[in-house]
């Protein structure tokens, strides 16, 4: 532990220059004791660091020095990965040893690439999860992520839909993060299934290793899962017109099926602007609300029960507002 602790104090004074001891302990989560420890322990190694005095002093090693000692550990190459995801890493217990993976392959990079690879973090910053949402609690991500990496069976007492909880056995093949929240592609009983994280209440590692399905391919299976659970989601399909005003928000309305409609539909606008659009929409009161959302911009053409609901809705909401 202390000695790729040092590694890293040798990597940021490598990679950054001169740094304070305060900045040090921050980076590392020590101490700043423990950051004078480790400054001695590299002198005394021979490594040439030495200290400037004064209000803008700190280490710093003697200009030119440089070392070699990059070799990555098999968990922070795997790290790598979610370079780009740094919430994500943390998530999965993995933040730490991404940081000490970026910082051995800043040092491997030649000054010109490192001084590029630095100005893209400055610039660029991937924020995953949307808006107007809570972040979920997931105590039991990380341990999921590792029996992903070990191939371990794990037992799981998971809350279904309508808050039934059932417990299942499982081979766990894969993580999927999608627009902030992580489901588990699994094996149950020789079929894969998908499992919301925030969803598992318990897990039991079972120890027992199993042998990953030959051929799987974990972004193709959430592809053609996500297909399907898209046709569950919304098993009806609206004839609507649509105003141009309308036609501006069905991405911020109905989402990606919505405006997935839009761009496949082959009419054309009539003279004031307004297009029929066969849209998906989930059945019952949520089909309602989602289409009343456009107010007088959207009209709904078909199917006829469909437009009497909307109608029947317009007309109680219109009574109470007077």
């Amino acid at each position: 532990m202390r000695a790729s602790r040092l590694l890293s104090v040798l990597l940021l004074l490598q990679n950054r220059g001169r740094m304070t001891a305060e900045q040090l302990a921050e980076e590392l989560e020590v101490s700043v004791r423990t950051v004078y420890r480790d400054i001695d322990a590299l002198s005394a190694s021979g490594v040439p660091v030495y200290a400037d005095r004064g209000r803008s002093g700190g280490y710093r090693l003697v200009d030119g020095y440089r070392t070699r000692l990059t070799g990555m550990t098999e968990e922070e190459a795997q790290s790598l990965s979610l370079a780009g995801l740094p919430v994500a890493a943390a998530e999965l217990g993995l933040g730490t040893v991404l940081a000490a993976a970026q910082l051995k392959l800043y040092a491997a990079l030649p000054a010109e690439l490192r001084d590029r690879a630095g100005r893209v973090a400055e610039r660029f910053y991937l924020d995953v999860p949307g808006w107007h949402r809570g972040i979920e609690s997931l105590p039991t991500l990380s341990a999921i992520a590792d029996a992903v990496w070990s191939s371990h069976r794990i037992r799981i007492r998971y809350e279904r839909w309508g808050q039934r909880v059932v417990e299942r056995e499982l081979e766990p093949l894969g993580l999927i993060l999608k627009a902030g929240n992580w489901y588990l592609a699994g094996r149950c009983d020789g079929t894969d299934r998908t499992y919301r994280i925030s969803r598992v209440l318990e897990l039991e590692d079972l120890g027992e290793v199993f042998e990953r399905p030959a051929g799987f391919d974990l972004a193709q299976y959430w592809q053609e899962w996500s297909e399907q659970f898209e046709r569950r989601m919304f098993p009806r399909v609206a004839v609507v017109r649509l105003s141009p005003r309308a036609q501006a928000l069905v991405p911020f309305y109905a989402g990606s099926v919505g405006a997935r409609a839009l761009r496949d539909c082959r009419e054309e606008p009539d003279a004031d602007g307004w297009l029929t659009v066969e849209l998906p929409v989930e059945p019952g009161e949520p089909a309602i609300g989602e289409l009343l959302r456009f107010g007088p911009h959207l009209e709904v053409l078909a199917p006829a029960d469909l437009r009497a609901e909307l109608a029947e809705a317009i007309e109680e909401m219109g009574a109470f507002y007077g």
